[in-house]
């Protein structure tokens, strides 16, 4: 098919030429004496997209989910309790890790397209005056349906009742792209990937650790060798690592913070939040709505849309790839054919955001949905002009 794909999933995203062309890098000696000038300031620089000023970012050659099991294997034992909430497909192989470490697990089952419940959290965390749980987990972003979490709102339940417990966090899909605070919420352990807001391909688990998640580490006593903090520590601290680092990926990054801090943090921020906003106003001029519950659990990096009875979401997710080359993503497990998703996070602009819109609109009216070609992207224009700023001062 000429021309190219146009990949609007929530993961992985498209990569900047920029980062590319700093991935095209010749193969080298990881254990270079020159390696540290450059690992030593990019693990600086990572703390700064987790803003901690005393956490601890680990790189693993993984994905997400390494990054989780490294956090649990680290800091935790079996037989721990934590708690936990489930109401989206990754949130829930989160609580299914953790139960196959041997973790006892309690579990909020929340509907999907809410998030996490933090008042159910603070009534467990307040009756729990033995402070049997040592670790609260919270998703803040669920990929599945498109809902964003409280994570201020966790540690305010924590701190409420002056519980001790650890509050881990799952970012894979948030941070670099929402506000995330590790220092201000007080959280514990964050764990990310590099294939959503940091714009590389697969292959990095990213974890950030706090000075009280790092101190965990001595008395856990789950087995660990590939995810084993203190061999990291070891390696790091000189500018190495304990294996053959992925290098071309952490060239890769490198750049992808440069463009990050270019363009500030907050602004990254708020350029999310446009496009999800965009998206959201197509969705609306469809008649359609969000899986999401509540604007309170809007996400702004993915939008899973809810299709009309009698029609299927992943349906549409095959004929826009078959037909217009567009990569939207599927509706998994509870709510599979119930919705399609349409990720807008990392390199994305105006134009950009509009092309999912298209692509869905052509492929929902050759389907058969009742609704007017053109109805979304108008609206989505009409947010997108209105709030628009120049680029050049």
């Amino acid at each position: 098919m000429p021309g190219r794909n146009f990949l609007f999933i929530p993961g992985p995203t498209t990569v900047p030429r920029r980062i590319q062309n700093a991935m095209n890098h010749e193969q080298e000696d990881m254990r270079a004496m020159d390696l540290p000038g450059f690992t030593k300031p990019l693990y600086e620089d990572m703390k700064k997209v987790f803003k901690t000023e005393n956490g601890r970012v680990f790189i693993f050659p993984a994905s997400g989910t390494g990054g989780w099991e490294s956090a649990v294997s680290n800091t935790l034992n079996a037989g721990d309790k934590v708690l936990m909430s489930s109401f989206g497909h990754f949130s829930h192989l989160w609580v299914d890790l953790c139960q196959r470490w041997g973790l006892e697990v309690q579990c909020f089952e929340e509907e999907w397209g809410d998030g996490v419940p933090v008042e159910k959290y603070a009534q467990v965390l307040a009756a729990d005056k033995n402070h049997e749980i040592k670790a609260v987990f919270a998703t803040q972003n669920e990929t599945a349906t498109g809902v964003a979490s409280d994570i201020a709102g966790v540690r305010k339940a924590l701190d409420a009742c002056d519980h001790p417990a650890m509050l881990f966090v799952d970012g894979v899909s948030s941070v670099g792209s929402i506000d995330f605070r590790m220092d201000e919420w007080g959280v514990d352990i964050c764990v990310s990937g590099s294939q959503k807001g940091f714009m590389l391909p697969t292959g990095l688990g990213i974890v950030c650790a706090s000075e009280k998640a790092l101190a965990c580490r001595e008395g856990s006593t789950l087995p660990k060798t590939f995810f084993d903090w203190n061999d990291q520590i070891k390696t790091n601290d000189l500018g190495y690592f304990p294996y053959t680092p992925p290098m071309n990926l952490l060239r890769g990054l490198r750049e992808s913070l440069n463009m990050i801090f270019e363009e500030g943090l907050d602004n990254v921020f708020a350029r999310h939040n446009r496009m999800a906003n965009a998206v959201r106003a197509a969705v609306s001029a469809w008649g359609m709505r969000p899986i999401a519950n509540d604007e309170n659990w809007y996400s702004d990096t993915v939008t899973a849309v809810k299709v009309p009875e009698g029609f299927d979401g992943n349906e549409v997710v095959r004929h826009a790839y078959n037909y217009y080359n567009l990569a939207l993503s599927i509706s998994l497990t509870k709510i599979a054919g119930k919705a399609f998703r349409i990720g807008h996070l990392g390199d994305m602009n105006e134009l950009m955001v509009l092309t999912p819109i298209n692509g869905a609109e052509m492929t929902m009216k050759d389907l058969g949905y009742p609704i007017e070609l053109g109805s979304g992207v108008a609206a989505a224009q009409e947010y997108l002009r209105s709030t628009a700023k120049p680029r050049i001062q």
